[in-house]
């Protein structure tokens, strides 16, 4: 489940709110989202996955929330620690990369 959304990285792309299946993220008028529907999260990570600046953290608890502390998170080093165990950055540099390759030359 979502737990934490971190205001201080956070830089206002709202992707989070953009990939969020069960629009759990609201998107506000000074640009950082909130967590508004916590209890609708499907623990699928998509949000820790998208976010560019590891602003977002996800337990693995689905069922219950877990209170957590930012800076706790933060020392621990699992901030974006979803999207890091998937080399998801290199992933996505690999299929820009490829998009921008023809697939065969004419």
């Amino acid at each position: 489940m979502i737990e934490l959304l971190s205001e201080d990285r956070c830089i206002s792309c709202n992707q989070c709110v953009k990939v969020c299946p069960t629009n759990v993220f609201e998107a506000t008028e000074d640009g950082v989202p909130v967590i508004a529907r916590q209890s609708d999260c499907q623990t699928c990570f998509m949000c820790e996955l998208y976010c560019p600046v590891d602003a977002l953290y996800v337990t693995p608890f689905a069922e219950q929330a877990v209170a957590v502390l930012e800076k706790d998170v933060e020392e621990r080093g699992l901030l974006g620690s979803y999207r890091s165990s998937f080399d998801w950055n290199k992933r996505k540099k690999a299929e820009k990369a490829s998009e921008d390759k023809p697939l065969m030359k004419l």
